[in-house]
């Protein structure tokens, strides 16, 4: 029965929503099952419970006027300027950015900790905006339909109840567990680092953001690429592409001190703050060395 009932409401999604796209960013058609306003929709619709499922908005109204700052510069730029954009910064160790249809990015504060400056952070956000105009989710969405996608789909087609409920926990899981193509990533990686120069962000630091991912990724297995999966010499080609396309380029910014004021001292002082009694600062636990041999020469 339960099979019969998935093969009903399948076919009733399909119908109504089957077809296909043109990705904006690479030109090529795509198979997708949900029109461009249900991206909208659906973030409006799900995008508060997707905060709240990451750990919550972070505490700090200035830390997130700030990067909403940085996030709006960027989208102006972009392929798709007349979506309302949203930049928000959750309270999350885990180390990861998530792109939800509709204009919504999340930021983790653990992943904030490991930048440096303005122009990583520029380039993170630049990516995700990537993901959103290319409706990647979406489009994977459709791709591996299966409940997720056909429950969504339902709900954005005026189911209400327990039905919703369920679309609406399955739509969220997609979401946060969908994992991105590496084609889907070399074109962000590309489109992100065209948006970030034209709102004035230097280049070098979206190579340097995936140089501090990819170490962190030798030390453990991270959040980030688990759901952005790494292309194939990533740091090379974004250094290729630079010096082919924009190596004339100069006076752009960096915020290495910008982003030291508004973002690392606002976390280092929150961590502070929230640390339990008596326990160190991480700075502050390293191995002492070895007292010197009272035998030793």
């Amino acid at each position: 029965m339960v099979r019969r009932f998935t093969w009903l409401l399948g076919g009733l999604a399909l119908g109504f929503l089957s077809g296909c796209a043109v990705n904006p960013l690479t030109g090529q058609e795509e198979l997708m099952f949900f029109s461009e306003d249900k991206d909208v929709e659906l973030g409006d619709k799900y995008g508060p419970e997707i905060e709240t499922a990451l750990g919550g908005r972070f505490p700090d109204e200035n830390l997130q006027k700030y990067v909403n700052r940085i996030g709006q510069r960027i989208a102006r730029f972009c392929h798709r300027p007349d979506i309302a954009y949203h930049f928000t910064v959750v309270d999350q160790k885990m180390i990861n950015a998530f792109a939800v249809p509709g204009g919504y990015v999340f930021i983790t504060s653990g992943l904030l900790e490991k930048l440096e400056s303005e122009a990583q952070l520029a380039a993170i956000l630049g990516h995700e905006i990537g993901h959103i105009v290319a409706r990647d989710t979406m489009a994977a969405l459709s791709r591996q339909i299966g409940m997720t996608g056909l429950l969504a789909a339902a709900a954005s087609m005026g189911g209400s109840g327990s039905g919703d409920l369920l679309a609406g926990t399955a739509f969220i899981s997609g979401v946060l567990t969908l994992q991105y193509s590496r084609e889907d990533e070399q074109a962000a990686d590309g489109v992100g680092l065209t948006y970030m120069i034209q709102a004035g962000y230097d280049p070098q630091g979206a190579v340097d953001t995936m140089r501090v991912l990819e170490e962190l990724q030798t030390i453990r297995p991270i959040e980030f690429f688990s759901t952005h999966p790494n292309p194939q010499n990533r740091v090379a080609y974004l250094a290729e592409r630079i010096e082919r396309r924009y190596s004339a380029l100069d006076t752009l910014k960096m915020g290495k001190e910008e982003y030291e004021e508004n973002v690392l001292a606002v976390l280092a002082e929150h961590a502070a703050r929230n640390r339990p009694p008596g326990q160190r600062a991480p700075e502050d636990q390293k191995e002492e060395p070895a007292p010197p041999s009272a035998t030793g020469s």
